[in-house]
């Protein structure tokens, strides 16, 4: 009985030994979570093969902490939830075509910006009442809930709000005669009208100017520059040249 008894106590301490060895704490990286609304083509998507978050964005933050030496587990929650979570600390970073703007970064920090993009109204392709955003007081207009679009539509006078979960329920809402405009990001709303030639249209200019950043925790401040000095590498490597080539097509 002694003996079993030693044994026991032999593995218990042998246990004690090697596990603090194998934790985190002790490897010197934490892993990070990264949100991302994956319904946002052609930046956040789930890749239907690998059932795994691809596009634009995924691509670009895996590049960045490969260059950084992060270790990353991204995590695919809804828009609202991305900024609400990051704001938060739920969440240690987001890429999920986040524009920088001033009320944000109050509750956010930001990477350096990494692509320009505007808001545009898309319209039913057989709809020549609307020739832009002036058109709109009076008209029934959607978007995607927490976006700088739907922001945009509240700033119209009149017009009738719509907010959706996914972006893609707006367009198809569009498309069925609910809607009479969505007003999205400009490289978005060219995938969706590429897709429906014949159902959807963009009409008048890009009305504001906009660029993404990568959304930081406020309590991982030292983040920010080390995403940077790798956003800027990756950058002068080209490597965003070729990311808009693959994903956008220009």
């Amino acid at each position: 009985m002694k003996k079993i008894i030693f044994s026991m106590i032999a593995v218990c301490v042998l246990l004690a030994m090697l596990l603090p060895a194998c934790s985190p704490a002790q490897s010197g990286r934490t892993k990070l979570t990264v949100a991302c609304d994956a319904t946002w083509p052609p930046f956040e998507i789930v890749n239907e093969q690998t059932k795994e978050l691809d596009g634009y964005g995924p691509e670009l933050i895996r590049a960045i902490a490969a260059k950084a030496d992060l270790d990353i587990e991204l995590v695919n929650v809804g828009f609202d939830s991305v900024l609400a979570g990051v704001s938060q600390c739920q969440y240690d970073l987001a890429v999920s075509s986040i524009t920088i703007t001033d009320e944000r970064k109050r509750t956010i920090l930001f990477s350096d910006p990494y692509y320009l993009a505007g808001q545009i109204v898309i319209v039913r392709s057989d709809d020549d009442s609307i020739k832009g955003r002036d058109d709109l007081s009076g008209k029934i207009v959607g978007g995607q809930i927490g976006t700088t679009g739907i922001i945009e539509a509240g700033k119209i006078p009149g017009a009738k709000v719509k907010t959706f979960d996914e972006v893609g329920f707006a367009f198809q809402d569009l498309i069925n005669g609910q809607l009479d405009a969505v007003i999205a990001d400009y490289p978005l709303a060219q995938g969706y009208v590429t897709k429906n030639k014949d159902k959807l249209k963009t009409i008048g200019p890009i009305f504001t100017d906009e660029y993404y950043g990568i959304a930081v925790c406020q309590k991982n401040a030292d983040l920010v520059p080390k995403i940077n000095a790798a956003l800027k590498a990756l950058r002068d490597e080209g490597f965003l040249d070729k990311l808009s080539q693959k994903w956008i097509g220009q």
